[in-house]
């Protein structure tokens, strides 16, 4: 029997598991959504025990249909939503508290009072990242800080913590049996702890936020065995974006790729020495094989952009189905004016400022339904346009076609307008779901199934490349008047 490889996809708003062959073709499918908890304003947490349900019901599920079993794979990779902040008992496996999303903005009180001295980019040539309450270290913080009887565990190491790749792969290995505690360099870039240099946890950076190391897991490759299940080695764990950046091949300094989920994530591989943005990027580690040298990225994270959709389905009732948008996108031949600026946890890439709001600014009474789907596509294109520009500027590199994966891209308004938008061409892989594809890839090289990476760029296919057509005219003024539109929101939390 042909052995083929699969990864769990834990993503913000549901787990797959996804089966691939050698040539980097889906061969088996499973997906299944888990609750968005909202406690307050700007709080979104995760049952960390429910993710791990499903992770255990998408992976029987797609073996169960396509007819295999654990030990037709050769390896199994995980790759994860970035910085969500789980915390847990090591004896029990039981979280000390719900899991605190990436989107959370509970910490800004606690990013602001280390911000005081030295400002948001205190710490960010040591760990690539300005203050924000996007990354890990503040909600292990605010976890220690205000959960009862946590920080005196997590002292005597009776308590782990871990991004979700963590979670898993301990659950996956055997959980409080000998569990593997473990995360790799790109995951725990996202977390304001790790030294870019050393790639393990920082002394300082964990005196500053209060958290013993002790709870921390040990900082791995990307593709090496960590564990296994069922006797299939456990292999490769990548944060998504860096695990899109993988499945799309971009292995060359200047590669880069988009991905549009529920945020939207642009990284820029630029080799094995890290590269400090002055406009507003994030340094991060895009991968690391082995005992090969890491590669670094930048990255620009645009914090909602499918959430700005299912907002539109879940909260307004504007249709029942995301895939509806473009439909009553396409109705009319623009947005009529108007803008619609997504800041519903503040603005990340290239701005960080926490404090702005969501806006829907140039209103008149022509707007219809149609006009506010497309001004829902059009902020996320606006917004990848603005990283894109970031990524010139600190790159000196132009970058001459834009490689797009995750949900979104099959949304042809959007990717049409997205073209438009930048002036250069949008291509989509066969393989659109490259999250889970780099995950597994990262898995099989592990453990041979693929030699080297030189032999994953022959699966990578062109599917649909989306050319410019508007005018430079047209797309100046659009994009002026997005800027303007932006600069509405900024401090409107007191």
């Amino acid at each position: 029997m042909t052995k083929y490889v699969a990864a769990v996809d834990q993503g913000t708003t549901s787990t797959r598991f996804m089966i691939f062959d050698h040539e980097g073709k889906v061969v088996g499918i499973d997906q299944k959504e888990h609750e968005q908890i909202y406690p307050k304003p700007g709080w979104v947490e995760h049952n960390p025990m429910e993710i791990w349900e499903r992770c255990k019901e998408v992976m029987n599920g797609a073996l169960a249909k396509y007819k295999l079993e654990l030990k037709d794979l050769a390896a199994i990779g995980v790759t994860n939503q970035r910085e969500t902040t789980v915390v847990w008992e090591k004896a029990t496996g039981k979280p000390v508290y719900n899991a605190i999303v990436w989107q959370d903005t509970r910490t800004d009180t606690i990013c602001n009072d280390l911000a005081k001295d030295g400002g948001q980019d205190r710490f960010r040539t040591k760990v690539g990242l300005p203050l924000a309450t996007y990354f890990s270290g503040p909600k292990i913080k605010w976890i220690l800080d205000n959960v009862p009887g946590v920080r005196a565990k997590a002292e005597k190491g009776e308590v782990l913590f871990g991004n979700i790749d963590t979670w898993v792969i301990w659950n996956l290995t055997g959980g409080p049996s000998g569990g593997a505690h473990v995360t790799d360099v790109s995951n725990a870039s996202r977390t304001m702890l790790m030294n870019l240099e050393t790639l393990d946890w920082d002394p300082d950076m964990l005196k500053v936020m209060g958290i013993p190391r002790a709870m921390l897991p040990a900082v791995k490759a990307s593709s090496e065995v960590y564990g296994s299940v069922g006797g299939v080695p456990v292999s490769g764990d990548l944060g998504d974006q860096q695990a899109a950046l993988f499945g799309q091949t971009c292995f060359s300094p200047g590669e880069a790729k988009n991905t549009y989920g529920t945020g939207c994530f642009m990284l820029l591989n630029t080799g094995t020495k890290p590269v400090q943005s002055k406009n507003g990027l994030l340094t991060t580690l895009g991968y690391k094989i082995g005992d090969q040298p890491a590669v670094y990225c930048l990255e620009g994270s645009i914090a909602i952009t499918g959430a700005l959709v299912q907002w539109l389905r879940d909260n307004l009732r504007m249709f029942d189905f995301s895939k509806h948008v473009e439909d009553y996108a396409s109705a009319v031949p623009d947005s009529g004016g108007i803008y619609i600026v997504p800041a519903f946890s503040g603005l990340f890439a290239p701005y960080w400022k926490s404090n702005a709001r969501g806006a829907i600014l140039g209103l008149t009474r022509f707007i219809n339904k149609g006009h506010i789907a497309r001004a829902a596509l059009e902020a996320t294109a606006y917004q990848t346009r603005e990283v894109l520009d970031a990524m010139n500027a600190d790159s000196g590199v132009a970058l001459t076609a834009l490689k797009v994966d995750g949900g979104m891209v099959y949304n042809n308004t959007l990717m049409q307008f997205q073209a438009d938008i930048l002036g250069v061409p949008v291509i989509r892989p066969v393989v659109a779901e490259t999250t889970a594809l780099g995950a597994a890839y990262a898995a099989g090289l592990a453990v041979g199934y693929w030699k080297a990476v030189e032999d994953l760029r022959v699966n990578w296919g062109k599917d649909k490349e989306w050319d410019p057509k508007m005018d430079a005219n047209t797309r100046a003024d659009l994009y002026k008047g997005w800027k303007k539109a932006v600069t509405r929101t900024f401090d409107w939390v007191e």
